[in-house]
């Protein structure tokens, strides 16, 4: 079983990092601030203005320890890593798979009836835990929708029709997650999702979430061998990671919104840790950021009986299983390629 391994998340503007024999050295204005052990690390996730050296690279490399710089609203910009790890045939196996419809329509449909079965359990659970506080037949209508949905991808459907009722499971999820936000409701509200870039609080912390949650699922894929690039139910776009976002889907609500939701609803986080731009973009503080990093940390740390392989994982492994299920699919060792459930 892959051990889990840290995540080093550098956010203060003007930092530097750099190689310091077999550590991780973070400087900000030429003070030291902290040293990592190498052997300690999966990844790097630089957040703005933050410099890496040459050498660094090279031993991140060297580990395959990958580094990302993502800009202060969490969007992508780049990735250094090193060589490709696993087997060629199993990433000519992904490519070819990828061309076939009949196979992008089939895990495509494991994969959005998993996330529509997640938002479900989301819904449930809220209901469970702050029924006193809910328009329970709001709440219940969207449970009914989202399971008939879910029905409806039974059938014999084309690739457009399943992005089709995930979108309308979107629709009814994110309709009613405002109801969810049981806490700090003049600071924290939700009317539509907003991306690029977010336009209030709770999308910027859903936004940096999820930024978080993909490296975290490009990093499994590529080190079970496969291509986070070439998806099947989202297809090749320049600059997109069309595999990482499908497995994304399955895995958002249980880790990147419920998380949000409880920083949210247990004032873990402060509106005041968000400042409206000139475009009307909302910004997170440095502060902010660093509270739900440590927040995401713990949370990937907390263990779970995995559904498929029963066994008691950590959080934080749930993508790397996912990519090794996906792995296995491909290469025919399993019938099915089994999605996340979260019970």
């Amino acid at each position: 079983m892959k051990k889990l391994l840290n995540t080093l998340y550098v956010t203060s503007p003007g930092a530097y990092i750099s190689r310091e024999g077999e550590t991780v050295l973070v400087t900000v204005n030429n003070e030291k601030k902290l040293r990592v052990p190498i052997h300690t690390l999966d990844g790097i996730v630089c957040f703005g203005q933050v410099a890496c050296s040459p050498p660094l690279m090279h031993l991140c490399g060297e580990r395959n320890v990958a580094i990302s710089f993502l800009n202060e609203y969490g969007k992508f910009l780049a990735r250094v890593q090193g060589p490709v790890s696993g087997n060629v045939l199993l990433r000519r196996e992904q490519y070819r798979r990828a061309d076939d419809p009949e196979f992008s329509v089939k895990i495509s449909r494991f994969i959005v009836i998993a996330k529509i079965a997640n938002c479900r359990a989301v819904l449930l659970r809220a209901q469970r835990d702050h029924r006193e506080k809910l328009n329970i037949g709001e709440i219940e209508g969207a449970v009914a929708r989202l399971s008939r949905i879910a029905n409806k991808l039974r059938g014999d459907l084309s690739l457009d029709a399943i992005r089709g009722y995930e979108g309308e499971a979107a629709r009814v999820y994110f309709g009613v997650f405002d109801q969810l936000i049981v806490s700090n409701k003049e600071k924290f509200f939700f009317r539509e999702r907003s991306r690029r870039p977010p336009m209030d609080n709770m999308n910027a912390l859903l936004s940096f979430l999820y930024s978080i949650l993909m490296h975290d699922v490009s990093s499994a894929l590529e080190g079970v061998g496969l291509d986070p690039a070439v998806g099947y139910l989202h297809r090749d776009r320049p600059g997109r990671p069309g595999l990482a976002l499908d497995i994304m889907e399955e895995l958002r609500p249980v880790i990147a919104e419920r998380l949000a939701l409880s920083l949210v609803n247990r004032r873990q986080v402060d509106g005041n840790g968000f400042t409206v731009t000139e475009t009307g973009a909302v910004l997170m503080s440095d502060k902010t950021r660093k509270d739900v990093l440590v927040a995401y940390q713990k949370k990937k740390q907390e263990e779970i009986i995995h559904p498929f392989i029963k066994e008691r994982i950590s959080i934080g492994l749930i993508p790397h299983i996912q990519a090794m299920l996906l792995s296995r699919f491909l290469r025919g060792d399993i019938e099915g390629y089994p999605p996340f459930l979260w019970r």
